[in-house]
């Protein structure tokens, strides 16, 4: 079976029993262990580097804050952001990663370009948008809407110290001036 034809997976629960009961497939006893604990990671917590599965969008719409980190590895991180209508993550440039950002709710304009001065990429996005910051390149995203903007983003490699949590831009102006 080619790699694009391979099936999709299927509930634990609902595995044949010479599958679970196989003392030698280890993938489907952990899945089956795990189904059955329901971890739901309900806290907005840095959950990194450990295995990890959510629903993205609606932890995503959950966040209140300016800026929550989710998860953090060496080579990875993802954090929520909640922008307020009116707010904007502010102009910035990563010089050595690459950030790739999704829109779970709200509408904003996305800006990009070489230079702070020539923003000359300009995108109206909203809800289901994603749009990919390539390292060195100048950036901003800012509200046009009425209600939040609800994204995630996920940076590589990690941008921010573990468990950083900014409640508003404000202070992650101040975290991020020292």
């Amino acid at each position: 079976m080619g790699f694009f034809n391979r099936r999709r997976m299927m509930p634990s629960n609902q595995y044949p029993s010479q599958y679970t009961n196989n003392t030698h497939n280890r993938a489907a006893q952990m899945a089956a262990q795990n189904a059955n604990s329901q971890s739901t990671y309900t806290d907005l917590a840095d959950y990194g580097p450990n295995p990890f599965a959510v629903n993205i969008d609606e932890i995503t719409k959950r966040n209140q804050n300016f800026r929550t980190v989710l998860w953090t590895g060496p080579n990875l991180q993802v954090t929520l952001m909640s922008i307020p209508p009116g707010g904007e993550i502010g102009l910035e440039n990563h010089p050595n990663l690459d950030q790739f950002l999704r829109l779970e709710a709200g509408d904003g304009l996305v800006m990009m370009g070489e230079t702070k001065d020539n923003l000359n990429f300009r995108q109206h996005v909203g809800d289901g948008y994603a749009f990919i910051i390539p390292a060195n390149t100048w950036h901003n995203l800012i509200n046009i809407g009425n209600t939040p903007i609800k994204l995630y983003s996920i940076y590589a490699p990690h941008q921010h110290p573990f468990g950083t949590v900014h409640p508003t831009k404000a202070d992650a102006d101040v975290a991020e001036s020292n």
